[in-house]
């Protein structure tokens, strides 16, 4: 007779066993590590946690009234493990009980639902309230003294394995496979707006012309006097400001250095996202469509941590790899020329006068900017008052308090 294959004798089957033990592996990490292990290990600290949890509770708590049903929380901080750490065996050997194969399972199940509809529009959705804007306008203003600015754009790489399917199109110019996504920040590096839909060879200006913030300015939903900042890969529009690419001495020169230090916040925004969420940094070993959702969730994910003010994690990271490339120019026929008599209008008008190079400075190093007080401008303004152009006042003068 052949004597099945048991356990210290106990007649239990090992794929019975196995799960006996993962149900005495599993432990609560929200009581036995405090908010610093947390936020190193998930990113978002216990009422963090608790907050998505209970965001997500209805959709993810499984049917089944079994006593080892995988619970919500555990749901929760296996897909937090996941995109701090862009590895699943990481989440499988991370004491919270799981087999490998629930792992797949339960973080599918909770990016599915974080990237629904319903739950985007929650934490990611472009202002058109006129307060909200103005507080955008104030902090942009802010940091180099260019007028008008609601929010910054860019695109960014997410790097992905070879697709089944359309594998041509996913390699970008560096020739590895990717995603390219499009990205608004606000002054804050608050996410305002996303598409995560195209592959890496398509350019940025395409993406932009399908996008959904190109509607919002073009019908007039934001106000004329709202514009985003782009870099040259984008074309020159009313609403989207380019730099000049051979500026002359001057208000254009002005205008540059003033877009050039304002810019600065869309790469510093996806380097905060991709340094909290390392998924993004490496390569994603899943389909495009899946990978999308973890875009999606990772973006969720940074706007909660800025709305609760949970720090970024204590870990060193250079800010977006893409930011260091040099911009590259690609004509884009009329649509690129719509802007350009707008810009020149717009840099005659605000950029006359030079920002002191004490501002730029300070802004440039934007850790000693906030010491410039409300004191300091009003000197400054003061200083400065009688030198204006056609009525136009130095442009210190658009920082008084």
């Amino acid at each position: 007779t052949t004597i099945p294959r048991t356990f210290s004798g106990l007649g239990v089957p090992p794929k019975q066993l196995h799960k006996m033990a993962n149900r005495r592996g599993r432990r609560d990490v929200l009581q036995t590590l405090d908010d610093r292990e947390l936020l190193r290990r998930y990113r978002l600290d216990r009422a963090g946690i608790m907050f998505v949890v209970d965001l997500l509770r209805d959709a993810i708590t499984s049917p089944t009234r079994r006593h080892n049903a995988i619970t919500p929380e555990t749901k929760v901080i296996t897909t937090l493990r996941y995109l701090a750490t862009g590895k699943m065996q990481q989440c499988s050997s991370d004491d919270l009980g799981l087999s490998q194969s629930s792992v797949s399972r339960v973080i599918t199940q909770t990016l599915t639902v974080l990237s629904q509809p319903n739950i985007v529009t929650q934490f990611v959705s472009f202002p058109l309230d006129a307060r909200t804007l103005h507080t955008h306008k104030r902090a942009f203003m802010d940091i180099a003294g260019f007028p008008g600015i609601v929010g910054v754009i860019d695109g960014t790489h997410v790097r992905i394995i070879a697709p089944s399917e359309d594998e041509a199109v996913f390699v970008n110019r560096r020739n590895f496979h990717s995603i390219n996504v499009q990205i608004v920040f606000n002054g804050a590096c608050k996410i305002l707006d996303f598409v995560v839909k195209w592959p890496d060879s398509t350019h940025d200006a395409r993406m932009l012309s399908e996008s959904g913030i190109r509607q919002l300015f073009e019908r007039r939903y934001v106000p004329a006097n709202c514009h985003l900042l782009g870099d040259s890969g984008y074309p020159c529009k009313p609403w989207l400001l380019t730099p000049y690419l051979q500026p002359r001495q001057g208000p254009q020169l002005n205008y540059n250095r003033a877009h050039k230090t304002t810019r600065a916040v869309v790469e510093r925004g996806i380097g905060q996202l991709k340094r909290r969420f390392h998924v993004l940094h490496g390569e994603v070993r899943l389909r495009p469509e899946k990978v999308s959702k973890v875009i999606i969730a990772c973006a969720i994910l940074h706007n909660i941590c800025k709305v609760r003010q949970i720090a970024e994690p204590l870990e060193d990271g250079d800010e977006d790899e893409d930011g260091g490339e040099e911009d590259i120019y690609i004509p884009q026929g009329n649509l690129a020329q719509s802007g350009l008599p707008y810009r020149a209008n717009f840099t005659n008008l605000h950029f006359r006068q030079a920002v002191a190079p004490c501002l730029l400075r300070t802004c440039d190093g934007i850790k000693n900017y906030h010491s410039f007080t409300a004191h300091h401008l009003h000197l400054l303004n003061a200083r400065h008052r009688t030198q204006s152009v056609n009525g136009l006042f130095f442009r210190c003068s658009i920082l008084r308090r």
